[in-house]
């Protein structure tokens, strides 16, 4: 019998939104797992960053900003992907923004912004890198869902609603591409320690009623996530498609855990 690898060598990943938070942590993980990666987002000095640790890794990147919401750069992240990697083989749609507020009062701009970046962002990627997978025969897809895909939190009605968004266009797509090779799939974390927000974990009572609904009694560290993303980029999840892979210390299991 032949046992499929948690192996990347050889393989061309793109991640989108993969210069901060999470999405840094998940291009480094997949470098280190042997991929090749171009970290991507609007910031050239963070991808500039990014990419000089995929170097020091031993792996080949790119230095190419994108934005999700600007078709004509994620075109061109893909063009210069092909050029120098020949194929892309893996995306990873990290790309997102949040801003908590009461819904009655929620402006429609800011709430269309975020839809934009966090749902219509994936799929626009989806179609740009999915037609170039389509065309090969091969492709792994990872988009980044939330427990807000499967639960609401307080005043964050439009992330909630995109993330949502997020896990069913992952099971249309993998309904769609999975019998021509290219597999769709996500990642729901929970709720991850970050530089962004360490302080509202640490010291609200909004990270109090988290952590107490986590079963684990802590919260995530960011390089946990990082086995779920290689899973599901790997050959050993070739038979996984329209899956969300919740990564939350047990949180959606968890009613009254005192």
């Amino acid at each position: 019998m032949e046992f499929p690898a948690l192996d990347l060598r050889g393989k061309a990943a793109v991640v989108i939104g993969g210069t901060s938070g999470l999405g840094r942590v998940v291009a480094l993980g997949l470098a280190n797992a042997g991929a090749d990666v171009a970290a991507s987002s609007r910031h050239l000095e963070q991808v500039e960053s990014v990419a000089a640790e995929i170097e020091s890794m031993g792996r080949r990147t790119l230095r190419v900003p994108c934005d999700v919401r600007d078709r004509a750069s994620l075109e061109d992240l893909l063009a210069v992907a092909l050029e120098n990697f020949h194929k892309v083989d893996i995306l990873v749609n990290c790309a997102g923004k949040i801003k908590r507020a009461p819904t009655l009062d929620f402006p429609e701009e800011e709430w269309r912004g975020i839809l934009e970046t966090n749902l219509t962002g994936t799929f626009r990627a989806c179609q740009v890198f999915g037609k170039h997978m389509l065309e090969r025969g091969y492709g792994r897809i990872i988009n980044i869902a939330s427990l807000n895909t499967f639960v609401s939190m307080l005043e964050v009605a439009a992330y909630a609603a995109s993330k949502a968004a997020v896990g069913a266009l992952t099971k249309a797509l993998a309904v769609e591409w999975s019998k021509q090779g290219v597999l769709v799939n996500a990642i729901a974390p929970g709720v991850f320690r970050t530089a962004l927000n360490a302080e509202l974990l640490d010291k609200s009572p909004r990270g109090g009623a988290l952590l107490e609904r986590t079963p684990m009694a802590r919260f995530g560290r960011a390089e946990e996530l990082i086995g779920a993303a290689v899973y599901l980029a790997s050959d050993a999840a070739s038979f996984t498609t329209g899956e969300i892979l919740v990564v939350d210390g047990g949180f959606l299991a968890s009613g009254v855990n005192q």
